[in-house]
């Protein structure tokens, strides 16, 4: 029994130790005094209570102080408690004065809190970023369609960092002037003999307002002959009139073969009414006979009507065909020796 109040007993002060040397952070505080920047032991131990990791404080803190940067605690407390990227900002501080490029600590954290990597902000600063662009298609007044690939050099400005338009926004103006410049071309020969001319162009109208970065220089990279854009366009406007034309003359034929249709079912009506009149004539005879309306001598003289009628008309068929076999080519005889 005593045994095991003594195994408890020691594990008590052990855990009192470790609990001890968490909240008390020796360690650190004999490195700040090393490094010449003390801090008091109580600045640490509350660092720990409000939930700031000492270590991420110190070691920068450290650095700035030793870089020469007139930082606080506090600023780096309340940038961590911000949820800011303390170590970036440190460097970036540090950065920046190497390179006498001003920066405060406030614009700095506001970079970092937007969600920006001021670091590297600053390095794009200092060392300008080439971005490549895709290939822009422009098509210059004699119809001939260019494709064109340039190289945009940027820096980073930092006063319009926070707020201001990404690369994405630069490119797409980019390829707005290029866009532009190559449509007032005369023809397409000009931009392949003077491509600087887009390059000049772009420049002066002042793309990079309102974005992060301050466009250096624009370089056109390659320009490639496309497509005869006009020449497309005049065929395609070429094959649609020959279809408008087609369907024209469709709707014509079919106008004509509808009133075609129409012609035969009014002649095939007459015909019927015609038979229709001629199967009434027997009837009309008969009642006119039945009436006394109509005598044998004038029954005689209709029947001879009629007859008279049906042979002049056989006659004039008769010599219209005759005309028509004079008019005909006569078939020479065939041409070789006559037989014996």
């Amino acid at each position: 029994m005593i045994a095991v109040s003594g195994t408890i007993v020691v594990l008590l002060i052990v855990i009192a130790f470790f609990a001890f040397l968490y909240y008390f952070p020796i360690g650190l505080w004999i490195r700040t005094i090393a490094a010449g920047v003390p801090l008091g032991i109580i600045a640490l131990v509350r660092m720990r209570l409000i939930g700031i990791p000492p270590g991420v404080i110190v070691t920068n803190y450290v650095r700035a102080r030793k870089a020469g940067l007139n930082l606080s605690v506090d600023q780096m407390q309340s940038h961590y408690l911000a949820g800011g990227n303390v170590e970036n900002v440190t460097l970036a501080m540090i950065a920046a004065q190497r390179a006498q490029i001003p920066l405060e600590w406030q614009r700095a954290a506001a970079i970092d809190l937007a969600g920006r990597n001021v670091l590297e902000a600053l390095q794009t600063s200092v060392n300008p970023k080439v971005i490549e662009t895709p290939v822009f298609q422009g098509v210059a007044q004699d119809g001939i369609q260019l494709n064109v690939k340039a190289r945009i050099t940027v820096r980073t400005n930092l006063d319009r960092y926070v707020g201001g338009a990404g690369e994405q926004t630069v490119v797409a103006r980019v390829g707005e002037g290029v866009v532009s410049a190559v449509g007032a071309a005369q023809s397409y020969k000009e931009v392949l003999e003077y491509p600087d001319r887009i390059s000049k162009t772009v420049l002066t109208k002042g793309l990079d307002a309102g974005t992060a970065f301050e466009i250096v220089s624009i370089d056109i990279a390659d320009v490639d002959v496309g497509r005869n854009v006009g020449a497309d366009l005049q065929i395609s406007q070429a094959e649609a009139d020959r279809r408008i034309g087609q369907a024209k003359a469709a709707e014509r034929q079919y106008a004509a073969q509808a009133s075609e249709q129409e012609m035969k079912a009014r002649t095939q009506e007459m015909q019927a009414n015609v038979v229709q009149a001629e199967a009434q004539v027997p009837l009309a005879i008969a009642e006119a006979f039945r009436n006394g309306n109509l005598g044998v001598m004038d029954y005689i003289r209709y029947k001879n009507v009629m007859a008279d009628t049906e042979m002049r008309g056989g006659i004039a068929q008769s010599t219209q065909a005759k005309a028509d076999q004079q008019i005909a080519p006569t078939t020479p005889p065939p041409s070789g020796p006559k037989p014996t």
